[in-house]
C-alpha cells in the first residue's frame, strides 16, 4: 500500500530526489564510489556544495552581499549562535513568542544578553500570532519564527523594525514568496521543508557579522565559516547533497513562484474540509493558519479509535498532534502532492458518513 506521509520532520521528500539520492550512496558521479565515503574537499562534492549555494540565493531571489552556508547542530544550535554573533556585549534583542521553537530560541539568547519578549500568544495556547505590538527602537535585532509547526500558525506580515531582522524559517523556507532582502538572517534546519536531518541552511547579509564585541568560538562564529565555505569542518556531505537534489527538484518545478501556487491549494482543500466537516475543528485562528503544518481536533474525542482506523486503512501516516496539543496534525510540506492530501479529506468525508 502507498504511504502518505504528513510526518512534521525528517519532511517527506520527492520521490525522484529519494531515488538519485539512492543511486549516490552506491556510486557518486559514475566514480564507482559512494557519496558518503569520498573526500569532502575533493572537486566532486566542492561542486555539490557550491551548486547548492547558489541554488538558495537563485531561488530566494538574493541581492549580493549575503553569504549562504550549510552548518550543523540544527535550528536549536542557532538559537545560541545568531545571538553571538549579532548581540553586542552592552546591547539588547527583542523576540516574538509564537510556540515551543521561539521559546528556546528565547531562553538560550537570553544566557549571552539583555532579551525583551515584545509579545506572546503562549496565554491563548499559541493559537495565534500576536499583532500591534511594538518593537523597542535601541535593539540590535529583532527575532521571530515564520511558521510554527506545533501549533499550526504563520506569520503573513512581517514588522519593520530599526534593528536587525531575524527570522527561523525551519519549517516554511522555499514554500511561499517573500522578499528576503529584508532579513538580515535567515536559518532553517534542513529536515522540515528542504532535505534530511543533518544540515542547517544559514543565510546571512555580510556586512552585519563583525560587530559584536564578543570573543566568538570558532564554530559559532559566522564569519570563520564563511572564510571556508562551510567546509570549516567536515561538512554533512549527504543532507548537503539531498538538500541541493531538492532545490534543483524545485527549480525545475518552476521556482517558489510555483510551489507557492501548489502549498496554497493544497491547504485550501484541507481546510476547507475541516470548516466543512463537523466532525472537525481547526485548531489554530483562522486568519493565521499555517499553509505548511494543519493542526485540527476532533469535536468529540470518543470518536478517536474510528478515525484514527479510517486513515491508518488509507495508507496516512504522521498526522498525530504534538504531544502539548494533542488531535491530529497534517504537515504539507512542499514535497507532499494534493493527491495524499486528497486521500486524508476522503478519509474525513468517510469518517462523517460511518459517524452519521
Amino acid at each position: 500500500m502507498k504511504k502518505h506521509n504528513f510526518s512534521a520532520g525528517p519532511c517527506i521528500l520527492p520521490q525522484e530526489v529519494l531515488k538519485k539520492a539512492s543511486n549516490a550512496i552506491l556510486n557518486f558521479n559514475n566514480l564507482n564510489l559512494s557519496l558518503i565515503e569520498i573526500s569532502h574537499r575533493s572537486k566532486d562534492f566542492v561542486e555539490v556544495m557550491e551548486n547548492a549555494r547558489s541554488l538558495v540565493k537563485e531561488l530566494l531571489n538574493l541581492p549580493d552581499g549575503y553569504s549562504v552556508l550549510f552548518l550543523q547542530g540544527g535550528a536549536s544550535l542557532e538559537f545560541l549562535m545568531s545571538t553571538y554573533n549579532l548581540l553586542k556585549v552592552d546591547g539588547k534583542a527583542a523576540y516574538l513568542d509564537t510556540g515551543t521553537w521561539s521559546t528556546k530560541a528565547i531562553k538560550e539568547a537570553k544566557k549571552l544578553g539583555d532579551i525583551a519578549v515584545v509579545a506572546s500568544s503562549k496565554d491563548e495556547g499559541y493559537k495565534s500570532i500576536p499583532k500591534n505590538y511594538e518593537i523597542p527602537s535601541n535593539i540590535d535585532f529583532f527575532h521571530c519564527t515564520s511558521n510554527n509547526t506545533i501549533f499550526g500558525t504563520q506569520i503573513k506580515n512581517f514588522p519593520k523594525t530599526n534593528g536587525l531582522l531575524v527570522c527561523d524559517m525551519s519549517s516554511d523556507i522555499f514554500s511561499r514568496q517573500l522578499d528576503f532582502s529584508k532579513f538580515d538572517l535567515i536559518y532553517a534546519g534542513a529536515q522540515k521543508n528542504m532535505g534530511p536531518a543533518g544540515t542547517t541552511l544559514v543565510i546571512v547579509k555580510d556586512e552585519i557579522l563583525g560587530k559584536s564585541g564578543r570573543d566568538i568560538p570558532s564554530m559559532l562564529d559566522y564569519q570563520v565559516h564563511i572564510s571556508k565555505d562551510s567546509m570549516f569542518n567536515t561538512p554533512p556531505v549527504y543532507a548537503v547533497y539531498v538538500s541541493m537534489l531538492t532545490l534543483e527538484w524545485l527549480k525545475n518545478l518552476g521556482g517558489i513562484p510555483a510551489i507557492e501556487k501548489i502549498n496554497e491549494a493544497k491547504a485550501k482543500l484541507l481546510y476547507a474540509e475541516i470548516d466543512r466537516n463537523p466532525l472537525f475543528k481547526g485548531y489554530a485562528n483562522k486568519e493565521d493558519r499555517s499553509t505548511m503544518n494543519v493542526t485540527f481536533n476532533l469535536t468529540d474525542d470518543s470518536n478517536k479509535e474510528t478515525f484514527d482506523k479510517i486513515w491508518n486503512e488509507a495508507g496516512i501516516v504522521g498526522i498525530k498532534g504534538h504531544r502539548s496539543v494533542g488531535g491530529y496534525r497534517a504537515s504539507i510540506y512542499n514535497a507532499m502532492p494534493i493527491e495524499s492530501v486528497q486521500i486524508l479529506v476522503d478519509a474525513m468525508q468517510q469518517f462523517e458518513k460511518q459517524i452519521s
